[in-house]
């Protein structure tokens, strides 16, 4: 089954609209076939494809992804010293801090035993380090470990100018980037439809929503193009107002529809972005939860000019419960994103970043595979089984497309504009919960017929059963239109 994912409700308004209860005022740029203008670029820059020799001319200026706020950001002088005295030789004397005295604290021990039966224990030091503070941009030997990763696994160009940052979850460092760049109702890019999470953290700003539609393989780079085109007509991309500066985007798994970004396009994508001088919020905590055969290639890998912050997390393959995550990208504003850290959480939780560390310590690169190999199995497995359900149970009701990675399928219900009764409603009566497309639309007071499911907690039987029941009311909501 196929689904047009441009088919959810897009078009070119301002407006105040109801968000089922509150009323937000934002400004939706969305395309729509209707929508076309041809202007030549106005940028300086150059446009290297992705992965080539481009060598970058002249560095970018980050301030231009500043708002007034982060920009009088300042460094905690006690943080920066925590930073020193974690990497101090043995023997400094610590006058600086107000650390608590780690004989006060009650935990003598910790013992993690793993599935496979391996154990470890904290204690002593590796307790101590797991219960006191730490630097804010992480516990320092899960930091070099981080930065391997990413370096094995991403190899970005010019890794030199890269840092990488603990989070609390990629969400914490994806809010915290929002804050960072957006002032109120500026225009930002966003594929359509959107993760929630990233609807709630910049919603509040009142943004122009510069909606780019998505098909079966995710975001398309020729309505990009067209909306850039229209935006910056007759005006500069070193223009501080009117303009865009953000692109958000989840390029695997995308939350809701569970597209990936084939390379052809990420290309495309990147080219627009460095035309257009636009930095790329690569919010990727699916990555792992692929269902092909190798590893996606990300915006981060052929980022030649310094215009990527990655957002990776460890909620899908570790836990989500440790609440661990971390960006990477240009150190200038990464650093910007660690000052506001300094002065909200100080750091992400200890406890879970030397668990990490230890766990990482204890497995090398081929084990870590191996354990993401079983954990993409597994959700492959769940996929295939909703798959098989939504054959048997909704077809002719509803159109689909079969999700690349992640934890969702993106259904779209025929002959019913609108679900959001039906959903909120009347599921509920048949015993089955879903989640109404309108949580993911710039504008949820718009009619929508996408729904969305998640297979990943459900066993094949209750999958089946609430496909049933899904069915069933979808049929009786049929007959009454």
């Amino acid at each position: 089954m196929t689904a047009n994912l441009g088919n959810v409700p897009l078009r070119f308004l301002h407006c105040m609209f109801p968000s089922r209860g509150q009323y937000k005022m934002s400004r939706l740029i969305c395309y729509t076939g209707r929508w076309k203008c041809c202007v030549k670029s106005v940028s300086n820059h150059s446009t290297p494809s992705a992965m080539s020799t481009h060598t970058q001319q002249v560095p970018l200026d980050y301030s231009r992804f500043l708002n007034p706020l982060s920009s009088r950001r300042s460094p905690s002088k006690i943080r920066e010293i925590t930073k020193l005295y974690a990497v101090a030789p043995p023997g400094t004397v610590f006058f600086a801090g107000g650390f608590p005295n780690p004989r006060t604290f009650p935990f003598a021990e910790t013992k993690i035993t793993l599935k496979d039966g391996t154990t470890f224990t904290l204690s002593g030091k590796s307790l101590e380090s797991a219960l006191q503070y730490q630097p804010t941009q992480g516990y320092p030997p899960l930091v070099k470990q981080l930065r391997e990763m990413t370096l094995k696994t991403h190899n970005p160009p010019n890794w030199e100018n890269y840092e990488i940052l603990v989070t609390t979850g990629s969400q914490d460092g994806l809010s915290k980037a929002f804050d960072m760049s957006l002032e109120e109702g500026e225009p930002v890019i966003v594929q359509h439809p959107i993760y929630t999470g990233a609807l709630a953290a910049i919603k509040p700003l009142c943004p122009q929503f510069i909606c780019i539609p998505e098909d079966e393989n995710g975001m398309r780079p020729d309505k990009l193009k067209e909306s850039l085109e229209a935006c910056f007509k007759n005006k500069s991309v070193n223009d501080e107002r009117g303009v865009p500066k953000l692109m958000y985007i989840t390029p695997t798994g995308g939350n809701p529809t569970g597209t990936v970004l084939p390379l052809e396009r990420k290309k495309e994508i990147y080219q627009l972005a460095c035309k257009y001088n636009l930095l790329i919020l690569e919010d990727d905590p699916y990555y792992h939860l692929h269902f092909m055969n190798e590893n996606p290639i990300s915006f981060l890998s052929m980022d030649t000019e310094g215009r990527v912050l990655r957002f990776d997390s460890f909620s899908k393959i570790l836990s989500s419960g440790i609440r661990l995550g971390f960006v990477t990208g240009p150190k200038q504003l990464v650093k910007m994103i660690e000052l506001h850290m300094q002065v909200g959480c100080l750091h992400t939780a200890s406890l879970s970043q030397v668990i990490a560390s230890n766990l990482f310590e204890l497995w090398d690169s081929g084990k870590l595979n191996k354990h993401i190999e079983s954990v993409q199995t597994f959700y492959k497995s769940k996929r295939d089984m909703m798959i098989r359900a939504a054959e048997k149970y909704l077809t002719g009701l509803a159109e689909w497309n079969v999700p690349k990675a992640g934890m969702f399928l993106w259904v779209k219900v025929k002959g019913v504009q609108d679900v959001y009764d039906m959903v909120s409603i009347r599921a509920v009566q048949k015993n089955v919960l879903v989640v109404p497309g309108h949580a993911f639309l710039a504008d949820p007071s718009q009619p929508c017929p996408y729904i969305r499911l998640s297979y990943t907690m459900p066993s094949e039987e209750e999958i089946n059963k609430g496909m049933a029941n899904l069915a069933e009311l979808i049929k009786e909501e049929q007959s009454h239109h």
